[in-house]
């Protein structure tokens, strides 16, 4: 029987990064590998992933369910935040990394093991995230990161380590793909996405069908939220994981979702990802049409610069930061009112709010309206008002006409 050294607490996916990481630990380093899987919705066979990773090395495999975990305390807070990483990016790796972070730290806690291990590349945000998290929930614990030890430097060396030492891995150099899948999005980097020039394959994709072979006939469905949290999708109330993966499988059919962009990664370079996020894309489209109808123009206003700032803070991984907390106590009072029903249509990849309400709407159609209104409103008073608002340009205006002096000036 081995004997196992210290252990470490491994971040496990069965995926070929991990499995070659997973030898690695326990060849080269000699510890006692705990291999940790969280299922926050991946398409995954876990029994087979258990089993690949004992047949690797692992003394134990963990894997444990944190999808309801997943959505509630990590997607829906960034949903009401509106948060939206430079314009396109729905977050999904980066609201995941500190759930899986905060879940390892529980692991080592119970197994008093000191060190976990990641997968993320020296290159990349995930190994900011995963140690920005374990750093602020357990200093104390050390971090193992191969990708900035080993002197393996692609996925070709990880393709040879592990044929080498008899590690199963269904990577091959033909699907050279890195995906992140997750129940919020599905991720990916490489291949031809490395040139900006490339056109993207869209046989890459694993959820979204292209926008061309999407229906010809558009969808409608219903959408209720209840202060920011949405809770019945077509009239039906569902678990927050049910309605999520359900919103999925309707929005993929109609090609809604995928994002091809460039990003401005944390560590200094930009990065290029098609990101496949169907029942977010949705999800964001209709919660920002609800805020418009039931938030003033002002909190709105500051409600929309909070979100930038929200999202640069989730994609940096300061998850447990003193701002982001802060902000979240902003972004709840904000959402009080964010209650109401929306209609969307979904057709050839797009996702289109067509019609809302709600008990908190601050739209009047007595006052909106060009014909008669009911409701005493005085055209006249508008003149004030203008008079007021417009009154620094006028000010401006009459000063610049005045025929100042080099006298005057000097006085």
């Amino acid at each position: 029987m081995k004997d196992f050294g210290e252990k470490v607490i491994l971040a496990y996916s069965g995926g070929l990064d991990t499995s070659v990481i997973l030898k690695w630990l326990s060849v080269e380093r000699g510890l006692d590998v705990i291999a940790v899987c969280i299922d926050i919705g991946q398409n995954e066979d876990f029994e087979q992933v258990k089993i690949k990773a004992l047949k690797t090395g692992a003394s134990q495999v963990m894997v444990i369910d944190a999808k309801e975990e997943f959505v509630k305390s990590y997607i829906f807070p960034t949903l009401k935040a509106g948060a939206i990483y430079e314009d396109d990016y729905l977050l999904g790796t980066s609201f995941a990394r500190p759930l899986i972070s905060k879940l390892l730290v529980d692991v080592a806690h119970a197994e008093n093991a000191h060190f976990i291990a990641h997968g993320a590349t020296g290159k990349g945000n995930d190994q900011v995230r995963f140690e920005a998290t374990i750093m602020a929930l357990d200093p104390s614990i050390q971090i193992i990161a191969p990708w900035r030890e080993w002197t393996l430097k692609s996925r070709e060396d990880l393709l040879k380590y592990a044929e080498e030492h008899g590690v199963e891995v269904s990577n091959t150099l033909k699907d050279i793909y890195s995906r992140d899948e997750n129940l919020w999005h599905t991720s990916h980097e490489g291949g031809e996405l490395e040139d900006p020039w490339q056109v993207h394959n869209t046989g890459m994709y694993k959820r979204c069908v292209t926008p061309e072979n999407s229906p010809e006939k558009g969808e409608v469905i219903s959408l209720r939220f209840f202060k920011g949290i949405p809770t019945h999708l077509n009239g039906h109330n569902l678990y927050s994981v049910d309605l999520i993966q359900k919103l999925n499988e309707i929005a993929a059919a109609h090609g809604v979702g995928v994002v091809d962009m460039v990003e401005n990664r944390l560590v200094g370079m930009k990065s290029r990802g098609v990101y496949e996020t169907p029942a977010g894309t949705v999800l964001f489209e209709a919660h920002k049409c609800l805020e418009k109808l039931v938030l003033d123009r002002d909190t709105l206003s500051f409600k929309r610069t909070i979100a930038n700032k929200y999202a640069q803070l989730v994609y940096d991984g300061l998850w447990h930061s003193s701002l982001k907390t802060a902000l979240d106590s902003f972004v709840d009072e904000t959402q009080q009112v964010v209650s109401g029903v929306l209609k969307v249509k979904l057709f050839k990849g797009r996702a289109q709010v067509i019609a809302m309400r709600s008990q908190h709407s601050l739209y009047s159609e007595a006052l909106s309206t060009f014909g008669e209104s009911d409701i005493d409103f005085n055209h006249k008073d508008a003149e004030g008002f203008i008079h007021l608002f417009a009154l620094p340009l006028k000010i401006k205006a009459m000063m610049n006409l005045i025929d100042i002096t080099d006298d005057e000036v000097a006085i």
